[in-house]
């Protein structure tokens, strides 16, 4: 493509929807609608996520184009998440996607949520020097954690991930046995600032290899604190932000265990982070001082770029049409896609 293109961007994988427009990989605009209602079940729920999206999706798209200053008839493409995700979500992204691409008479560009969340380090604001590959990314959200070799926008090799649950959901498990408020990985985050990461001891779940396992954790947390609360019934009030702490110490071992691992194994000099979970401040502090321990080149993403956005998805997207991958209109999501 001679030309930079004017991109538009959807996200609508979980429970967020947003909408951006890049320019190249300038972000112009970075809009997202939050959905308040799952609060209330302590976790989302699928049904109410699509119905969501439904109402936002249109105001969340036309605020994005009057916030860039862009008329649909200057779009260049449509980038969107076609997975994985949510079905009931991804469908209605997908759907409105096509049907504008359609109108405009544009390429559709299909754009991975994972690679997406890597690729945001890429976006023209994102640092202020280039970022330099290859990288080990560690990827961590609410349904995912991977490490992952990055050698380019387009080369990217998993090393490891999960084989039960997902790092943001062992926090937001633990946080719903304390009685914290949902998401509770944040929550948690706050509370072990000041807590003693040293007070209580929970397993840890080690596998071979790069891979990682969080539920083995989960049944720990949950069986030390029942006992400490028979022992003593006001146990939780006493000790909340020692608990957070040692918790979030416990998950940041295995994390940074195995993070550790690859980039000796590898012999890489530049890291990432990216994912929901890439916003913890423990994990960040941690992170820095493997950079000075290890000299290592450590790349911490804007917090605007660690949540689900549409930002991201925009500058996979843009990478994405300069290596001609568009999709026809019969394309459709996948709760469940190949990295």
């Amino acid at each position: 493509m001679e030309q930079i293109p004017y991109i538009l961007a959807i996200e609508s994988s979980c429970d967020d929807t947003s909408a951006a427009v890049l320019y190249g990989n300038k972000v112009l605009s970075n809009e997202v609608a939050s959905q308040e209602v799952h609060t209330a079940y302590g976790g989302v729920v699928p049904e109410l996520a699509s119905r969501a999206h439904q109402q936002n999706i249109v105001p969340v798209v036309d605020r994005a184009l009057k916030i860039a200053n862009i008329k649909p008839s200057q779009l260049h493409a449509i980038a969107f998440t076609n997975g994985p995700g949510l079905m009931g979500s991804l469908l209605v992204g997908t759907s409105f996607a096509k049907s504008l691409a359609l109108a405009l008479d544009i390429p559709l560009v299909p754009v991975h949520h994972m690679h997406a969340h890597i690729l945001a380090h890429l976006i023209e604001d994102a640092h202020p020097k280039q970022i330099l590959f290859p990288l080990i990314c560690l990827t961590v959200s609410g349904g995912h954690t991977q490490l992952v070799l990055v050698k380019g926008p387009k080369s990217m090799d998993i090393l490891g991930e999960t084989i039960d649950d997902a790092v943001g959901e062992a926090f937001d498990k633990a946080a719903k046995i304390l009685g914290l408020p949902y998401p509770g990985g944040p929550v948690i985050d706050k509370l072990a600032q000041t807590g003693n990461p040293d007070f209580m001891t929970f397993g840890r779940s080690l596998v071979d290899g790069y891979n990682f396992s969080f539920s083995g954790m989960k049944t720990s947390f949950l069986y030390n604190l029942q006992k400490k609360v028979k022992e003593d019934p006001d146990f939780v009030a006493k000790h909340l932000n020692d608990i957070c702490a040692s918790y979030q110490n416990a998950l940041l071992d295995v994390l940074f265990k195995k993070l550790e691992l690859a980039v000796k194994d590898y012999g890489i000099k530049h890291v990432a982070i990216a994912g929901g979970v890439s916003a913890n401040s423990g994990l960040r502090k941690r992170l820095i001082q493997l950079g000075t321990d290890k000299n290592l080149t450590i790349y911490l993403p804007p917090f605007e770029y660690t949540m689900d956005n549409a930002a991201m998805i925009g500058i996979a997207g843009y990478y994405n049409l300069l290596a001609e991958e568009t999709a026809p209109l019969s394309i459709s999501a996948s709760a469940k896609i190949k990295f």
